[in-house]
């Protein structure tokens, strides 16, 4: 483990920290009567977070995507307004798979940072990152998103990864995050991952032929999310209206808040035709015309969401057209 005050961080040291983590697991391994250790990294995995999040629950899912994503995982803590400063410890995610004496491990760095030092963040972390490997940013803090400086953090990553579900005021997220896109950084929203079973699940009912001919009769698309649905309304109703557009069928779209407990639900509508599906609680109901089908829709966790977007380190021509959509979507309601 090392420190730094407020004088700063030296990269050269945190990695021969590392170095020196390696060789004393490496021992610790075979003075257990095991077979060693074993050193796994696919990608940088860099972790934005603010104080206040939960450590444990967010340790629990950086372990559990270690497994199929091993990483160098560097985790900076957010500490707020105050003194200038950084400071850093280096430790290590180890598991040993079923069957074999031999642990795998992964290596992390934490690093907390105060407001005034953010500046200072990319010259720090690009000299730790895994060398030839993808470098993924994963931004837990609304508000640092919305800062100026988060372009420099952002163009160092092969993809960035945030939630918009989070943020005060969801349009000015779809607006930046389009910007963003704009700009050429590859990005990834996990409210908008959270709808790939809806998604999913609307694509196969259109598998049916009867349902699949009478696509042509939607002429209204209608959207109704509680809060916290905000922005993976404007995606599901971004995405629909451009779906069917690809189909040849003109559909006019509208989003509308509701009330009530958290919820989601989409229309689609016309010529004595309807297809809905909403969600209530943890089910998901599917409605066709007077047919209706309940099927469990348990909400993803941040490791399920992680795992997904982790999986897809390339361009997401979907989302970043359905992204484009939604933003424009957001900014013609009222």
């Amino acid at each position: 483990m090392g420190e730094a005050g407020a004088e700063g961080i030296h990269p050269e040291r945190v990695l021969r920290e590392l170095a020196d983590l390696w060789v004393t697991l490496g021992k610790q391994g075979q003075d257990e009567g095991g077979a060693g250790v074993l050193r796994a990294c696919t990608l940088t995995l860099v972790v934005l977070a603010e104080e206040s999040d939960d450590d444990a629950a967010l340790g629990e899912t950086i372990a559990a995507l270690m497994p199929e994503h091993p990483a160098r995982t560097i985790v900076v803590k957010l500490s707020g307004a105050g003194e200038r400063g950084l400071a850093e410890r280096v430790y290590a995610q180890c598991w040993m798979p079923f069957g074999q004496r031999r642990q795998i491990c992964c290596e992390q760095i934490e690093i907390t940072a105060s407001d005034a030092a953010l500046a200072d963040l990319p010259s720090v972390v690009l000299p730790l990152v895994a060398p030839d490997l993808p470098v993924i940013v994963w931004s837990r803090s609304a508000s640092l998103f919305e800062m100026p400086l988060f372009g420099a953090i952002a163009h160092m990553a092969a993809k960035v990864l945030v939630d918009s579900a989070g943020f005060a005021d969801p349009k000015l997220a779809l607006r930046l995050l389009a910007e963003m896109a704009q700009s050429g950084v590859l990005l990834g929203d996990l409210a908008w991952t959270r709808l790939t079973r809806w998604r999913e699940m609307l694509a196969r009912l259109f598998e049916n032929r009867d349902y699949l001919a009478k696509l042509a009769r939607i002429s209204n698309v209608r959207v109704v999310h509680t809060r916290e649905f905000a922005t993976s309304a404007w995606y599901m109703g971004g995405w629909v209206v451009d779906a069917l557009r690809d189909a040849g069928v003109s559909a006019q779209v509208v989003v509308a808040a509701g009330s009530g407990p958290a919820s989601l639900s989409v229309e689609l509508a016309g010529d004595g035709f309807r297809v809905e599906l909403v969600r209530q609680a943890d089910r998901l109901i599917i409605t066709v015309d007077n047919a209706e089908n309940c099927t469990n829709l348990p909400r993803p966790s941040d490791y399920l969401l992680m795992r997904e977007e982790l999986g897809i380190v390339r361009r997401d021509t979907v989302f970043e057209r359905t992204l484009a959509s939604a933003a424009r979507l957001a900014y013609a309601t009222d």
